[in-house]
C-alpha cells in the first residue's frame, strides 16, 4: 500500500539553498554521484541489515512541489523565480541502485549510490538517509533478538514506545523482514503485511470480577486462540491455577499463558511444570517485559521454558544505540562524459570517503555457500573472479588470505533508470524469507554479539590506487 503523505518538503533547508546555488551557478545539470553507506555497526555487532528501500522508491516516484510548497519557498525571500520555476516542474530523472532489503551489509561499502543531475541528487539526500537510516537501524536489531530467540518466535510490541507514528509502523516493517514473526500493530498489518497478533491487557482481567471470570470470558470469546495474561495478580498462585482450570473446564489444549512480569527464568520453569502436571503440555508460555537480545540469550541459557518472545521498547527504538549513523557522500562528477572520482577528508580517518563510481560484489566460498568477503572496484573494472583473489583485513591491511574456488554477486541492482522505476518490489514475506536466507549464509563468528569477527571488505587495487591519489594530491 501507498503512503498518502507527500514527503517532498521533508528536507534539511540547505538542501534548497545549495539547489538554488547550483540552478544560479549553472550547475543545475551537472552529473553527480552520491553515496549511502555507513561506519559503525550498532551494538558493536559483525554487521546490519539494509531495510527501508521500498519507502525510498515510494518518495521518489512522488516527487513534486505543489502551489502550497512554491508559496512557503517564495516567503523566505531566499530563492531566485528561476528557481521557483525549476521547482514547479520538479522530478527525478536520474538512476538510483541499491542492496535489496534483508541484505546484510557493512561499514564503508555503498548500500544505495544515486547518479542524477546535482539539485536533484542533493535534494533526495534528507529523505533517503532518514528512511534507510531508521528501518536499517530497527532491522538490526531486530535480527539480533531474532538469532538470540533461537528459533523461538518473537513479536514486535513496541508501538506505544515508538518515536512516532511511522517510527511504531515502519519499525514494526523493518522487524518483520529481519526475522519478526508479527508485531502488535495493525496498521502495519494492514499497510504492509505484517501480521498483527495479540490478546489481552492487565484491564482485561481488572474488568471482572474475578480473575477466573475474565479468563474464562476470554476463552470464549477466542476459543482457538487464547492467551491469558497470568501476572495481574500473582503469577503462580492464582494466574496459572486460573488459567489451567479454564483451559481444563474448556478443553483446550493449544493456548498459551504470558508472563509480562518478575523473574521470567523462575516463573516460565513453574508454570511450566504445573501446566505439563496438568495434563497441557500444549499450552505455551510467552514471555514479555523489557527484553532484549541479551536478557533472552541469559534467560535461555538459565533455561528458561519461554515458547515465544514479546519485545517491545528495546526493540522499535533500538534503546541500546539509536542512532544508524548512514551518510550521504558525493562520490563523483561527470565532465564531457567522462566520471570523475570526487574524495571527502578528515581530520578523522574514519570520515575520509571511498572515491568513484562503483560496484559491490559480494563472494561466496562454492564448498559452503558462505559469504567470505565483499569486494569493491570502480564501476568500469571487470574482475577476473576465476583467479584466486588476495583480500586484505579491513581492521589490520597487514593481514591478507587469498581465497579460491568461490562466486561473485553483484549487490548493488538497478533500481531507477533515468527516473523510470525498474525495480520489481519483492512482497514483504520475500523480503524476510531473503533476509533469512542471507543471514544465513554468513559465518556464526561474524555473527557473534560481543567481538564478532572482521568481515572483509576490500577494494580493488584499482580503486585503492585513486584514493591513494587523490589523498596524495590533497596535501
Amino acid at each position: 500500500m501507498k503512503h498518502d503523505v507527500n514527503y517532498t518538503m521533508l528536507t534539511d533547508f540547505y538542501e534548497l539553498t545549495m539547489g538554488n546555488g547550483y540552478l544560479q551557478t549553472g550547475m543545475a545539470q551537472r552529473v553527480c554521484y552520491f553515496d549511502v553507506f555507513f561506519r559503525n555497526v550498532p551494538d558493536g555487532g559483525g554487521f546490519a541489515i539494509a531495510a527501508g528501500l521500498e519507502q525510498v522508491i515510494r518518495y521518489i516516484e512522488d516527487l513534486r512541489f505543489d502551489e502550497e510548497d512554491l508559496g512557503y519557498l517564495r516567503s523566505k525571500n531566499c530563492f531566485s523565480p528561476e528557481f521557483l520555476d525549476y521547482l514547479r516542474d520538479f522530478r527525478f530523472t536520474g538512476d538510483i541502485w541499491a542492496v535489496p532489503e534483508g541484505t546484510p551489509i557493512f561499514p564503508r561499502e555503498p548500500i544505495l549510490t544515486v547518479r542524477a543531475p546535482a539539485i536533484q541528487a542533493q535534494f533526495v539526500e534528507t529523505y533517503l538517509l532518514l528512511a534507510l537510516n531508521h528501518q536499517s537501524l530497527i532491522a538490526t536489531k531486530s535480527n539480533r533478538i531474532v538469532r538470540a530467540a533461537q528459533g523461538r518466535p518473537v513479536s514486535e510490541f513496541g508501538s506505544r514506545r515508538a518515536q512516532g507514528a511511522d517510527g511504531a509502523v515502519l519499525g514494526a516493517r523493518a522487524s518483520y523482514i529481519a526475522g519478526a514473526g508479527g508485531t502488535a500493530c495493525a496498521m502495519a498489518d494492514l499497510m504492509f503485511g505484517t501480521p498483527a497478533t495479540g490478546t489481552m491487557a492487565h484491564s482485561w482481567v481488572q474488568m471482572f470480577p474475578d480473575e477466573y471470570t475474565a479468563f474464562k470470558t476470554y476463552c470464549q470469546v477466542y476459543p482457538t486462540a487464547a492467551t491469558l495474561l497470568v501476572d495481574t495478580y500473582n503469577v503462580l498462585h492464582s494466574g496459572v491455577p486460573n488459567a489451567i482450570r479454564v483451559f481444563r473446564e474448556l478443553g483446550i489444549t493449544d493456548g498459551g499463558i504470558r508472563i509480562d512480569s518478575g523473574d521470567l527464568t523462575y516463573l516460565s520453569k513453574k508454570a511450566r511444570k504445573m501446566l505439563d502436571d496438568a495434563g497441557l503440555p500444549g499450552i505455551k508460555i510467552v514471555a514479555s517485559n523489557s527484553l532484549d537480545e541479551y536478557i533472552i540469550r541469559d534467560l535461555l541459557t538459565q533455561g528458561a521454558c519461554i515458547d515465544s518472545f514479546g519485545v517491545g521498547e528495546r526493540l522499535i527504538t533500538s534503546k541500546s544505540e539509536p542512532v544508524f549513523g548512514g551518510v550521504y557522500k558525493l562520490a563523483a562528477i561527470e565532465e564531457d562524459g567522462t566520471v570523475v572520482p570526487k574524495i571527502k577528508i578528515s581530520e578523522n580517518a574514519a570520515k575520509v570517503t571511498l572515491p568513484h563510481f562503483k560496484k559491490v560484489y559480494r563472494l561466496f566460498e562454492n564448498a559452503t555457500g558462505k559469504a567470505m568477503a565483499d569486494y569493491i572496484c570502480v564501476h568500469d573494472e571487470q574482475p577476473d573472479f576465476t583467479q584466486p583473489l588476495e583480500l586484505f583485513d579491513p581492521e589490520a591491511t597487514w593481514k591478507r588470505k587469498t581465497i579460491t574456488d568461490f562466486t561473485a554477486r553483484p549487490l548493488l541492482v538497478p533500481i531507477f533508470q533515468n527516473g523510470a522505476l525498474v525495480y520489481e518490489l519483492p512482497s514483504i514475506q520475500e523480503a524476510r524469507a531473503y533476509c533469512g536466507r542471507e543471514v544465513d549464509s554468513l559465518w556464526d563468528e561474524v555473527k557473534r554479539f560481543e567481538f564478532p569477527h572482521n568481515y572483509y571488505v576490500d577494494l580493488s587495487q584499482k580503486l585503492w590506487d585513486v584514493r591513494a591519489e587523490l589523498l596524495a594530491a590533497k596535501h
